[in-house]
């Protein structure tokens, strides 16, 4: 059985392992450290909590945090590679490697899009390299639809279907 639950604040360490999981760089990949730290990086991190910052866990049934799921907000001026408009969060999810292929992505994507449209927003988006093709398989199968090219990344984006 997997629990899924808000992060909490002493699990915040969480959250950057999966922010440095999320990021897709097949060979030679940065340390987290350093990953982390690059400017462009550490705009999705930095400050973490404040208003439009969201993020759920999943636990299973080891009690082992298995998987992240997170949005934040970004304005025109300091946009993330998802950036769409400063009322749409951006989305990020990693899932622990031993945890994949077990739907724990799927069912944390459905929740916080619940929970994004429950809070009020007509729309989430997320920046996915197109190679990593399992990725883009499940966001397409939950809704999500091609919006534009950021660098060498497709940016989607998933709209409530009741606006």
């Amino acid at each position: 059985m997997l629990l899924i639950r808000n992060l909490e604040e002493n699990e915040y360490e969480f959250l950057l392992d999966m922010l440095y999981e999320s990021i897709h760089i097949p060979e030679y990949k940065p340390t987290r450290e350093e990953l982390l730290n690059f400017p462009h990086i550490r705009k999705y991190h930095e400050g973490w909590g404040r208003a439009g910052d969201r993020s759920l866990i999943a636990i299973d049934e080891e009690n082992q945090k298995v998987g992240a799921v997170w949005y934040r907000l970004f304005e025109e001026n300091n946009q993330g590679y998802g950036y769409v408009d400063h009322n749409t969060p951006e989305l990020g999810i990693a899932i622990v490697e031993n945890g994949r292929g077990k739907g724990i992505g799927t069912l944390l994507m459905k929740k916080i899009l619940q929970l994004a449209m429950a809070e009020g927003y007509k729309s989430i988006s997320l920046s996915v390299d197109p190679d990593n093709s399992d990725a883009v398989h499940i966001y397409n199968k939950l809704g999500f639809q091609e919006y534009g090219i950021s660098g060498t990344s497709i940016t989607m984006v998933y709209r409530d279907a009741e606006h």
